[in-house]
């Protein structure tokens, strides 16, 4: 299993607004990518900015090409998103899960 790791901040008043975007449109719509294995949003808020940090699960780097394509590392974002972010991190991590407690 492949766990796909990625973070970025919004400015605090648009922290809700990605948080929604986040669970009500794009994690629905990764159900649909066979090999999708379900995934976390969680969020620091800060007093300039909030942090949100998604980590989703793959079968395999061939799941996680299916969702963003040959270039993998580079982030997939809604246009909404690119709106509400404020700052991101350039690449996506992708670590191999060697053990879990699920």
């Amino acid at each position: 299993m492949i766990a796909r790791h990625w973070r970025g901040w919004t400015q605090p008043q648009d922290a809700d607004a990605y948080e929604s975007l986040l669970k009500e449109k794009v994690l629905p719509s990764l159900k649909e990518i066979k090999g999708y294995q379900g995934g976390y949003v969680l969020r620091n808020t800060g007093a300039r900015e909030v942090e949100f940090v998604v980590v989703n699960f793959f079968d395999s780097l061939d799941a996680v090409r299916r969702f963003a394509g040959p270039n993998y590392n580079v982030p997939v974002f809604e246009p909404e998103a690119r709106r509400l972010l404020k700052k991101i991190e350039p690449l996506a991590m992708h670590y191999e899960v060697r053990a879990n407690n699920f």
